[in-house]
């Protein structure tokens, strides 16, 4: 395998999938993806955002599984930034595999939301247009400097959420929600770029185990937060089991969760890796797609 790849992270990936698959995991870390983006309905619709861009001969394309998500095969970044749907905030520049677990939670107007690790806001504003800002959001992110990012991200977006500068494990246990979103922080192993002028990772067997320490704990509180028959996404950016299946693992051996099932239908419009819990997604990276890992838990006592 390319020697840019962190020697730990070449023996998993080929523990866990096989020559074969690690291989296509490889070209999916070379590929330049273009620029994809979702329209904010909370400030505009589909034929104001498609309108500008063919005004300044921009070629889009549509995406099959999200009405509200554009291709933008021909153009870079910083043509989109020049135009007055980003400038207002209409759109957000996001890779399409950060799109899935909004769309996957299905929050509704007059629920509370969670989204336990929120900043840059890409996610956080996603909900608050899938439930036309009729959700009362809380955005939890610990870091200062995230936290200001956050903030002007939502005021950009006309999202409202309220956001509390804190490390969501630190939340009150009388909190009580009906949908949260965690998508923990994470080794980022289904993101690595093997593009020149991408500065090499650093991929250690302590610091794997380390995160994942930090997953589980912040799954245990989502849980103690959950109210019962609400619902939560798990989801990370990593394509390691140990980061994923198996989180989800520790969570529905509490007693509290059972898995809901990622609809059939949906998941086919994926390139995927192969789970050992079925009904969960784990999106392998592609041309159009980064690595990502989607499951839903719902809250049964």
């Amino acid at each position: 395998m390319d020697e840019r790849i962190p020697a730990y992270l070449q023996e998993r990936l080929l523990s866990c999938y096989g020559q074969e698959t690690a291989e296509r995991i490889e070209l999916g870390y070379k590929a330049v993806r273009p620029v994809t983006m979702r329209i904010n309905t909370l400030s505009a619709d589909r034929g104001e955002v498609c309108g500008e861009l063919d005004r300044a001969g921009i070629a889009w394309q549509n995406v099959d599984w999200y009405e509200q998500a554009l291709i933008l095969s021909e153009a870079r970044e910083n043509e989109i930034e020049k135009l007055n749907v980003y400038s207002e905030g209409k759109v957000y520049l996001q890779n399409l595999s950060a799109m899935i677990p909004p769309v996957v939670l299905n929050p509704q107007p007059g629920e509370a939301v969670l989204d336990m690790a929120a900043a840059p806001g890409g996610k956080t504003t996603q909900i608050a247009a899938l439930t036309g800002g009729k959700a009362q959001i809380t955005a939890c992110e610990r870091d200062a400097r995230r936290a200001e990012r956050l903030r002007y991200n939502l005021k950009m977006q006309k999202a409202s959420a309220l956001v509390m500068q804190k490390d969501a494990r630190d939340l009150d246990d009388l909190f009580r929600f009906d949908r949260i979103l965690l998508d923990a922080p994470c080794t980022g192993s289904g993101t690595l770029e093997l593009r020149d002028g991408v500065p090499p990772r650093r991929m250690t067997p302590d610091w794997v185990l380390k995160t994942v320490k930090t997953q589980k704990a912040m799954m245990a509180k989502a849980i103690r937060l959950l109210k019962k028959g609400g619902e939560m996404v798990y989801s990370t950016c990593s394509i390691l089991p140990e980061e994923n299946e198996d989180v989800v693992t520790y969570a529905l051996k509490t007693g509290n969760m059972e898995l809901v099932p990622i609809e059939d239908d949906f998941m086919h419009d994926f390139p995927q890796l192969p789970v050992k819990l079925p009904g969960t997604l784990l999106v392998c990276p592609d041309a159009l797609h980064e690595g990502f890992y989607v499951a839903k838990l719902r809250k049964i006592r």
